[in-house]
């Protein structure tokens, strides 16, 4: 049905300009107040990048300023030279000195500059290392639950395409604009001294410019920031269109024309906004530059006036020529400095904000360490609640684990088995209630290191694109022995046994000479990276979900042998796998409904059973 309306969700207009007031009431004095923090935040970062760097950068700079004001003096003796009295060699002998004076401060700027240019270029590349650090450091430590955050992924996608890449970008444009100041500084000091009136003029040429510019970028700034979410599902729609691993449902299901429909309907819905938004920015280009020539004319007729009086000597005015071009030039750099360090400082900002939120959400230090081992694991009235959600998905839990047993959480899809178990690893905090190891409470634990303490075998595992041993091992070496040991428990050494390359080959296909693995091989290199850990507490979320019949069978078994005097939590929806199970809770709507061994739960007649029950008859 090509005619079909399509439904866009997030993408709809009203959603487009739902942040579109966050800068409309912006304007240019609001921007010149918030420079030094940009300009302090940007020098701040250079500094923690490369302290060296940044002092010979802005030092630099600052010699490139002297230089320019003594080479417009001199240039005074040489005109005042060259327009006296006399003959043409003699007015020429004269002026000598001074154009030496000239050429030398010549010489010594553009070496500084050569010289500030080398040092920014060096810091550039450590600023972008530093700025990436700090982002992936922090994604990558705070707490689990940000990501079930729709608000925090907004804002980590601000801050990773636009926010991260501006870091250097800001502090380019900071240096730019303190050059340029340092620059019109000079000059005003040489104007100031050649005739005051001369001074405030210049203005009229660059704030009519300034103006334009500003508002081109607060323009711009609104429109990016409310695409993002266009953005994100064009990239999204892309990769079902591209990636390989939608490939073959895209043509099984003819999905091509449906998916280039959606593409281009989000498409054009941006590429209208972006046409409407380059109207508007070029209506007040002109406008800002047509004020500027009227200004820059402004300029002009006051020097000949000032000339017509006699106010100022022939000499004088000449060099007052040469410095109103070169304050022009240093303005319009300060102008357009200004514009970008404002525009990028917005995504900067994206990203200092993010990471300030970030650092917010980090665990604090805690007071105890884990326990060396445990007697028992109890969890007591345990609630949690996801971010956003009307209804928490668990609510007055509790469940008891006894060192070397195997218990078993079943229920239905959305029960809650899988948050009590990420809550029981330390991946999520609960919102109340306690977890204990024994006696200790483990909101008194540092999560880190109760980590290293636990392993979890998760059924949506990640396919890391990395040699096969790293794959299993994710960075703890424990030795060959161990490797080999963990890898024949899961039967993975089956599947390296088959790489081209052994542990060492790189299971991703994208590189050359990687290699790619079927669902179930992939899984047994999941539980043999379970395995490997050699955790107190081991957290199978249906590891066998991409196995065979008879793979399922030979990976419970050899769960059964592994966990001899280990303990072992099991979640999974294929009943017979958990009757041998110890202990097997049943979670119903975030609740413990039933718990009891398997006799004890088909005989309670209960949700259990009949699950079972649904199971078994399939089988018969």
């Amino acid at each position: 049905m090509a005619d079909e309306p399509l439904e866009l969700g997030e993408i709809s207009f009203s959603d487009w300009y739902a942040h579109m007031d966050k800068l409309a009431e912006v304007g240019f004095l609001t921007i010149a107040r918030r420079l030094p923090a940009l300009v302090g935040q940007a020098m701040r970062t250079a500094w923690r990048a490369s302290p060296r760097d940044t002092v010979a950068t802005i030092s630099l700079n600052l010699l490139t300023g002297v230089f320019t004001a003594f080479g417009l003096l001199a240039t005074t003796g040489v005109l005042t030279a060259l327009f006296s009295q006399g003959p043409t060699p003699d007015r020429v002998m004269a002026a000598l000195p001074s154009l030496a004076l000239v050429a030398g401060a010549a010489v010594l700027r553009t070496a500084a500059q050569a010289g500030a240019g080398w040092a920014q270029a060096r810091l550039t590349p450590q600023v972008s290392r530093l700025t990436e650090e700090r982002l992936y450091g922090l994604t990558s430590r705070v707490d689990l639950v940000a990501y079930d955050d729709p608000e925090f992924h907004d804002a980590l996608q601000r801050a990773r395409l636009r926010g991260v890449a501006m870091a250097d970008a800001v502090v380019r444009s900071a240096i730019d604009l303190v050059t340029a100041a340092v620059g019109i500084a000079a000059v005003a000091g040489v104007l100031g001294v050649l005739h005051p009136v001369l001074l405030p003029l210049l203005l009229l040429a660059v704030l009519p410019d300034a103006w334009a510019l500003v508002r081109s970028a607060k323009m711009r700034y609104a429109t990016l920031y409310a695409l993002i979410p266009v953005h994100r599902r064009k990239w999204i729609v892309a990769e079902l269109l591209a990636d390989r691993e939608p490939a073959a449902e895209v043509r099984s299901f003819t999905m091509r024309g449906f998916l280039l429909r959606v593409y281009d309907a989000v498409a054009r819905a941006e590429q209208d906004v972006m046409l409407r938004l380059a109207r508007r920015q070029m209506t007040a280009r002109l406008v800002g530059e047509a004020l500027g020539g009227l200004g820059a004319a402004l300029v002009y007729v006051a020097l000949g006036i000032l000339l017509a009086v006699a106010a100022i000597p022939l000499a004088v005015a000449g060099t007052a020529v040469l410095a109103i071009r070169s304050a022009q030039n240093s303005l319009g750099n300060l102008v357009y400095a200004t514009n970008e360090l404002y525009e990028e400082g917005l995504y900067f900002t994206d990203f200092v904000t993010f990471c300030e939120d970030a650092e917010e959400r980090l665990t604090g230090p805690r007071s105890l360490a884990v326990p060396d081992s445990f007697e028992r694991i109890t969890a007591e009235d345990i609630t949690f609640t996801y971010p956003g959600a009307e209804s928490p998905a668990l609510s007055g839990v509790s469940v008891e684990i006894k060192q070397g047993e195997v218990i078993a959480f079943v229920g239905e899809n959305g029960s809650g088995k899988t948050t009590l178990a990420k809550i029981l690893s330390g991946l999520y905090e609960p919102g109340t209630g306690t977890v204990r190891w024994d006696d200790t409470d483990l909101s008194q634990v540092s999560p880190e290191e109760l980590r290293t303490r636990t392993a979890v075998i998760a059924q949506d595992h990640t396919r890391w694109p990395l040699a096969a041993r790293y794959n299993i091992t994710m960075g703890t070496d424990r030795g060959e022995s161990a490797l080999h040991a963990a890898a024949t428990v899961a039967g993975a050494d089956e599947v390296i046994a088959e790489l081209p390359h052994g542990y060492r080959t790189l299971l991703d296909r994208r590189f050359k000479d990687g290699c790619e693995l079927s669902g179930g091989q992939w899984q047994r290199i999941a539980v043999a990276r379970g395995f490997h850990r050699d955790a107190d507490l081991l957290i199978c979320d249906e590891p066998t979900a991409a196995l065979d019949a008879r793979a399922e069978h030979a990976l419970f078994e050899r769960i059964r042998t592994h966990a001899d005097g280990r303990t072992v939590l099991l979640i999974t929806h294929r009943l017979a796998s958990v009757r041998y199970a110890d202990r097997i809770y049943v979670l119903d709507h975030g609740h413990i409904t039933e718990q009891g061994d398997h006799d004890t739960l088909m005989t309670l007649n209960g949700l259990y059973a009949e699950l079972y029950t649904l199971q078994a008859d399939a089988y018969r």
